[in-house]
């Protein structure tokens, strides 16, 4: 028999995935291929019919594609409206519905097309040197503003020699002297700074309306008589080293003359403009050297520049922004204890709840997520469940509609295990923590199951009752799969968020977990004697840190963790942010501050067969801190892994085979250690 035969054949009998009678209705991580989800939802503006991008996971060529569907208000007239194999996104119709203008690569490049409603038509209107984001439609028509990428000159310390003809030498070295020079998923980039353009409505050359060493970036909002563009930037020469400030601008399309609207500290961003034209909405943040900050909702009179806080009874953040038409009130998202919803605010504070299930738009693991739009009464947006990822929800009035099945065909047919809630106390200081745990398809109260703790990134960011691949995946495999949003959550107000200020990670943290587990053995569903732990970023890093305070854990995974704070912040892309922000101060003024943080400082008391996940081309999490942590293991004789992803940054899930893969090794490492 072929010895290759024979290693495909003991991986398989191996692999938790080995069909059997019992799990082939169950979900299959094969399955993440058939998934569709809505996004981006556009409602057109006499609010009768919705556009929006409708997202799959394709096979063959192992990428995340977008096509655009529109459907009906009352859920008929649901077709493409253009869809094959390149991407199409950012649906935004005209002022008078008779266009929709999208972001498309359809052409071989990423350029702005238009769309004629009534006959279909569809044409490339630009032609750009990189890709357009945060596309804005004038109101008068004739205008599509957007911001993009323009490089920087660049100049060289040397002087280039010449070389023979025909001769082959080295590649030329790269200058680094930017503060901020590299980026996750981009690498060492080349100097480059996201100015604002606008182009034709009918076609024609972009023109560069802000320039300078400075970022334009976020929506974009238009005065009412089509001469303004507002926008938020941070145009201090000192930029690259302060996080947390930006303020309004608005440049005229005529001279690109800039105006600054807001003078104050802190960030103002998103700006909304009031249907008269007399008010901008916008968010702002107060700049402080904190880890977390709410988002506020502010309105300024144009006129008087007088601003007021509208939302200061909400204790955490507002997202999107948009105005009502009578210019009364303003909808906006919020969360709250894991979940998004939809709400509205009358400029006096008064607030009504619009919608809820607000979410389905994260694949892979349960992150609050989705996305809304408002039109003349009508609100459309992702409904996202427990048990599905986002369809397209409306709600006309007080009705509530979900207008697409998109996962009927494939999630109809299958067995998912049920996600359900938790409250307890932890036992470190009886704080209230939520989470949720997964048992699996036909689960039997009467059986204890192996427990998997999945530990979420941020860590101020947060988990929720969503639909999750990843984890349905361990639930099918026979695993009750916990996970509860600790102190430093989002969507729990500023105190819980702030309860792990320079405490990243923590004894703290660390006891939220584990008293969520024991609230599990006390209910007599999970078996004490096989518990896993898992989590990626700053998962991965209260994963390590854990098995450094515990044995209790037969297997632990660590995806892309940071391993020793002394190393990490110099060496990736959020230098500026973490150091200011979750850090007292910089590596060399806190020494023992950083290392006490640090699961490396730990590592002489773990006992845990660990497994290491981080993508090679990580710059969020470099590998060389995963490297640290394995090798450190190796060296104490502690059995471990360590999984390199090729080609792949922080966002290891970002390619669908890439997300099978992460939980195909996290389930082998598992059961390898199941008593």
């Amino acid at each position: 028999m072929n010895n290759s035969f024979i290693l495909m054949a003991l991986v398989t009998l191996a692999s938790p995935w080995a069909e059997t009678a019992e799990n082939i209705n169950y979900f299959d991580p094969m399955d993440v291929f058939e998934l569709e989800w809505a996004s981006d939802p556009q409602v057109s503006s006499d609010g009768e019919t919705i556009v929006y991008v409708r997202k799959s996971n394709d096979i063959m060529k192992d990428r995340v594609r977008s096509n655009l569907w529109r459907i009906a208000k009352d859920g008929i007239d649901h077709r493409p409206l253009h869809s094959g194999f390149k991407n199409s996104y950012s649906p935004r119709w005209s002022p008078d519905n008779e266009r929709i203008a999208f972001v498309s690569n359809n052409s071989g490049s990423v350029q702005i097309h238009m769309h004629w409603v009534d006959t279909g038509e569809t044409a490339v209107i630009s032609q750009l040197q990189e890709s357009p984001s945060s596309l804005s439609w004038s109101p008068d028509g004739k205008w599509l503003a957007f911001t993009m990428r323009v490089k920087a000159e660049t100049i060289s310390l040397t002087k280039e020699r010449d070389k023979p003809d025909g001769a082959s030498w080295a590649k030329k070295p790269i200058t680094v002297t930017n503060t901020r020079y590299q980026y996750d998923g981009r690498g060492i980039v080349e100097p480059s700074y996201r100015h604002i353009f606008v182009v034709p409505a009918e076609g024609g050359s972009a023109r560069q309306l802000t320039d300078g060493d400075f970022n334009h970036y976020g929506l974009l909002s238009w005065s009412n008589d089509s001469k303004n563009i507002f926008f938020s930037a941070h145009r201090s020469n000192d930029w690259e080293l302060i996080s947390g400030e930006a303020d309004i601008y608005s440049v005229s399309i005529s001279n690109s003359e800039l105006i600054q609207i807001t003078k104050q500290s802190g960030e103002e961003r998103s700006p909304a403009i009031s249907p008269n034209g007399e008010m901008i909405a916008f968010y702002v943040k107060e700049r402080r050297p904190l880890a977390y900050t709410p988002s506020r909702i502010a309105v300024m009179k144009l006129k008087t520049g007088e601003i007021e806080i509208i939302s200061k009874d909400l204790d955490d953040d507002a997202d999107a922004l948009f105005w009502s038409e009578d210019g009364k009130s303003i909808y906006f998202a919020f969360d709250n204890r894991g979940e998004r919803t939809i709400k509205q605010i009358s400029l006096n504070g008064d607030l009504n709840e619009i919608a809820s299930n607000v979410g389905g738009t994260t694949i892979g693991r349960p992150y609050i997520s989705g996305g809304f739009h408002v039109a003349n009464g009508t609100v459309a947006y992702t409904y996202g469940r427990s048990d599905s990822p986002a369809d397209v929800g409306v709600v006309v009035g007080d009705k509530v509609n979900v207008l697409t099945q998109l996962n009927e065909d494939i999630l109809g047919y299958r067995k998912l295990g049920k996600v359900n809630g938790i409250t307890y106390r932890s036992s470190f200081d009886n704080e209230e923590i939520q989470g949720w745990y997964i048992t699996p398809p036909d689960y039997d109260p009467s059986k204890r199951y192996p427990l998997i703790l999945e530990i979420h990134g941020g860590p101020h960011l947060a988990y929720g009752p969503h639909f999750s691949a990843e984890l349905q995946i361990m639930a099918a495999s026979g695993y009750i799969v916990f996970y509860d949003n600790y102190r430093g959550s989002s969507s729990y107000g500023e105190d819980f968020a702030l309860l792990l200020q320079y405490k990243y990670s923590s004894p703290e943290d660390f006891a939220d977990h584990m008293s969520g587990i024991d609230a599990l053995i006390d209910r007599g569903i999970v078996d004490e004697k096989n518990l896993f732990i898992a989590g990626g970023s700053a998962g991965g890093i209260a994963t390590a840190y854990a098995i450094g305070l515990t044995d209790r854990f037969n297997a632990a995974v660590s995806a892309k963790p940071v391993i020793n704070w002394l190393s990490k912040p110099l060496t990736a892309d959020s230098m500026v942010g973490q150091i200011y922000h979750q850090f007292p101060g910089p590596p060399w003024e806190h020494l023992e501050h950083y290392w006490e943080r640090s699961p490396l400082s730990l590592v002489g008391n773990v006992s845990t067969p660990t497994m290491l996940i981080t993508g090679e081309n990580d710059r969020r999490t470099p590998i060389s801190e995963t490297e640290q942590f394995y090798q450190a293991l190796r060296l104490r004789g502690i059995d471990s892994a360590m999984i390199r992803i090729p080609d792949t940054s922080h966002g290891i899930a970002s390619r669908p085979s890439n997300l099978i893969t992460k939980v195909d090794h996290i389930l082998a490492w598992f059961e390898k250690y199941k008593n």
